[in-house]
């Protein structure tokens, strides 16, 4: 039994979380900015990383606390080395880094993104093989999981991510920050059929999501005010939710996985999950609303799962050049 601490930074959300084996969370600690950055209509890096800087330290004792335990129960630290922002990735990173030395305990830098996958394993029993979709407010990816951390993109936006976009499309609507739950809220009772926004044709299982965005925002010079609000939430979400699920349809039938995850933010909207449960012919898994959005239990189950496969190469090393990174070295393989 290996007992992992995760601390996770990379954008507005302060979050520590102890997780056994990779699959018990015995607690999800977080404090959210958003309220924060709303006035500014998304993240300010600055101050992201300043509040990070006020409520890490008062999180990580939190998360011990409601989890029973001190630091000598710990066998590792998890912390998010990227993507992210590289101003909050490196105060968790310092931190992280501080506490395994002064703790005496290995230190396990993972990828936020296969993190997000990693949620799903969170109070669960799944394995891979499994095909996973990937929608976040950065991100929009297909990845072909063989192995519990190790994945072959197949697809990814060219452009804006689903999340972006939606966030792009809410300050259009004058819709509060994070636009995700603004729209898909406002979407229930609007008529998806009545602006035929476009879904743009990109070869392979690639995404492209700024055509739509777009596509509103000439909408909206032409209509008279008040706009019809839900309409266009409805139409520009089945836009979008449309080609994630085509796209993930199509991935589905080329690999042949036996099973569909979701993960990241996005993966909490319930039109795509619907559309998902709907329409696949496999089984769809998708975490729990508190594992979408960034946490550090995925953090933490990413790490356990990288050292069953890495061993002790997985363990941070002082004077391996440790960094954080912006975005992915590699892309699409």
């Amino acid at each position: 039994m290996a007992t992992y601490l995760g601390i996770e930074t990379s954008c507005d959300e302060t979050a520590a979380s102890i997780v056994v084996d990779g699959r018990n969370v015995l607690s999800n600690c977080l404090v959210s900015q958003i309220e924060l950055h709303r006035q500014f209509g998304g993240v300010v890096p600055e101050i992201a990383a300043r509040e990070h800087l006020e409520s890490i330290n008062e999180i990580i004792d939190r998360s011990l606390r409601q989890a029973g335990i001190s630091n000598k129960d710990i066998d590792a630290i998890a912390c998010t080395a990227g993507p992210g922002l590289v101003g909050t990735l490196l105060v968790g990173f310092s931190v992280a880094t501080s506490l395994s030395f002064a703790w005496e305990k290995p230190l396990i830098a993972v990828d936020h993104l296969t993190a997000h996958v990693c949620a799903n394993y969170l109070n669960t029993d799944l394995e891979p093989p499994f095909l996973a979709l990937l929608v976040s407010g950065g991100h929009s990816q297909l990845m072909h999981f063989t192995d519990f951390v190790e994945a072959k993109i197949i697809g990814q936006t060219i452009d804006d991510a689903a999340g972006e976009a939606y966030d792009k499309v809410a300050r259009l609507l004058g819709l509060p920050y994070p636009g995700g739950p603004a729209i898909d809220k406002l979407a229930k009772s609007g008529d998806k059929t009545r602006f035929p926004f476009p879904q743009a044709t990109v070869d392979g299982f690639d995404f492209s999501f700024s055509g739509v965005k777009t596509a509103v925002l000439r909408c909206l010079e032409k209509l008279e005010k008040p706009w019809p609000t839900e309409d266009l939430a409805a139409s520009f979400q089945a836009a979008v939710i449309g080609a994630l699920v085509k796209k993930t349809l199509q991935a589905q039938k080329y690999t042949n996985a036996p099973k569909i995850v979701l993960a990241g933010g996005v993966a909490a909207n319930s039109y795509l999950k619907e559309q998902m449960l709907s329409l696949s012919p496999v089984p769809v898994i998708f975490p729990v609303p508190e594992f979408c959005t960034d946490n550090a239990a995925m953090v933490a189950s990413a790490a356990h799962f990288k050292q069953l496969k890495e061993g002790a190469s997985c363990i941070a090393k002082s004077d391996a050049g440790l960094t954080v990174y912006s975005r992915r070295h590699s892309d699409k393989s």
